[in-house]
């Protein structure tokens, strides 16, 4: 059984502007060393799928240089390995694929000259919106045991508990998992089955779905493919049980970041057994803490310079705390320099900051504070 897999790096970028003015979702940095897309690759590679086509819109740049030649998930093989496919990649075939995709369904019909080419039987779908490490071996297995159409993986969760903050694509599950509707709204209560966007088709059903979309001039991959046809074909759904985010806002961002400072956060999605999380080596000397430092409950990278306090926050690599600052439920990513007497509450910052002695920074829980790029405060 051959099996391919497609990623979707630019799918959700408006939900997230903060971050991916210049960056792709796919590239936003997670976790201390990790990109979103490190979780999507790791899944595909650690489940034997070594074939996989990632569609990209714009803003791709760093995504590329992250991605380089794929050696480091294994994907830098003569036979499949990783393909980036920019826009208008199959611009020749047909009218839809000739302008930039606005919609899943329109990133599929680009991406038809991968897909009609991959010679695989079985496709997998997913996006970098969603954190989780799952053996999608399982979820195959499932699909093909069960003769379904599409299996979607969902997440069974309650709506109090987690108190969404934007809308989801929600399926209406029965007793044998099937799917019996779908649709996209803000969940207030009881639990909920909400959608990973992480699926599994057969490659020549799924050919034949976009070429039903071209001649009918669809556009929506769930209303349209899913939705129109939930009574004609079986749709399943696969129950994901691990730990599971979903980045759709900054403070979405925030709050799974804050998350993974949990025993159980982490070892949900890195101690999967035999599957491991995969990200681009990078050699850098080891974080010094001088002896002035105080550091408790927080994730740091290698390459870090520590003189203050951090307490329950994230550092990527080459980050630097000044004597005397604080820092607090912030991440700071790469390169970011704090200097003295500093003190930062629900900040995020990103790459190249320079935050000036004696600055004071607070933002919420709901609502961070956020740094961009290079700015110097």
């Amino acid at each position: 059984m051959n099996v391919a897999g497609l990623v979707f790096s630019n799918i959700h970028d408006r939900t997230i502007p903060e971050m991916t003015r210049i960056r792709t979702m796919a590239s936003i940095p997670f976790g201390c060393r990790y990109r979103l897309i490190d979780f999507a690759l790791s899944n595909l590679v650690n489940s034997n799928i070594t074939n996989v086509g990632v569609i990209t819109h714009y803003n791709y740049q760093s995504l590329m240089d992250h991605i380089g030649g794929g050696k480091d998930w294994d994907l830098a093989r003569r036979s499949g390995g990783i393909k980036i496919l920019p826009p208008y990649v199959a611009a020749y075939e047909n009218a839809a694929a000739a302008r930039l995709y606005t919609s899943r369904l329109e990133a599929l019909l680009g991406a038809q000259n991968f897909i009609n080419r991959c010679n695989a039987d079985y496709m997998v779908l997913s996006d970098c919106d969603a954190v989780l490490n799952i053996d999608l071996n399982d979820v195959i297995k499932d699909h093909i045991r069960s003769g379904a159409y599409l299996t979607l993986v969902t997440k069974r969760m309650s709506a109090a508990g987690h108190k969404f903050t934007k809308e989801r694509d929600i399926a209406v599950v029965d007793g044998n998992n099937r799917i019996t509707e779908i649709a996209r709204y803000l969940p207030t209560e009881g639990g909920v089955d909400v959608s990973t966007n992480i699926m599994v088709i057969r490659r020549t059903d799924l050919q034949a779905a976009l070429s039903e979309a071209l001649a009918r001039g669809y556009n929506s991959f769930h209303r349209d493919i899913i939705g129109r046809n939930l009574e004609k074909k079986l749709f399943r759904a696969y129950r994901y049980e691990g730990w599971y985010s979903q980045i759709d806002s900054l403070e979405t961002y925030f709050s799974a970041s804050m998350e993974l400072l949990t025993p159980e956060a982490r070892t949900g999605l890195f101690d999967g057994e035999g599957r491991e999380i995969y990200t681009k080596i990078r050699n850098s000397a080891p974080t010094k803490y001088a002896e002035t430092a105080t550091v408790s409950n927080s994730l740091i990278a290698d390459g870090c310079v520590i003189e203050g306090t951090v307490e329950n926050s994230v550092l990527f690599r080459g980050v630097r705390v000044g004597r005397g600052a604080v820092v607090r439920n912030s991440i700071l990513l790469q390169d970011t320099f704090v200097g003295a007497d500093v003190n930062l509450h629900c900040v995020i910052s990103d790459k190249n900051v320079v935050i000036r002695d004696g600055r004071v920074l607070s933002g919420h829980e709901t609502m961070p504070f956020f740094i961009g790029k290079g700015i110097t405060v």
